[in-house]
């Protein structure tokens, strides 16, 4: 499974193009997925890098605002289960020889 960076909203705005109050008007109406909490009290906050990537090859193929949404609740979804199995994998994977 591919792991993924946590972006700070300077990176995400990069990759994307879009103004802080276009990106955070998407994060309102659903069409970019919400930040993570990344510590620092809850206040520091980042998107996942392929969330992002995501968003933007669905936006570079078209993708309608209610298709962006969909795409959106997916991915949100699916956090929990890739967060497990990363988990997991760290758990099983046997260390390494110095």
């Amino acid at each position: 499974m591919a792991r993924s960076s946590i972006l700070r909203i300077d990176s995400v705005l990069a990759r994307s193009g879009n103004s802080r109050t276009q990106h955070f008007d998407g994060v309102r109406n659903g069409t970019y997925p919400p930040p993570i909490s990344i510590g620092n009290g809850g206040r520091a906050k980042g998107w996942l890098e392929d969330e992002v990537d995501a968003i933007n090859a669905a936006r570079a193929a078209g993708y309608s605002d209610a298709e962006l949404r969909d795409l959106v609740a997916r991915l949100v979804g699916a956090r929990q289960a890739k967060a497990a199995a990363i988990i997991e994998s760290a758990l099983t994977t046997p260390p390494r020889a110095a």
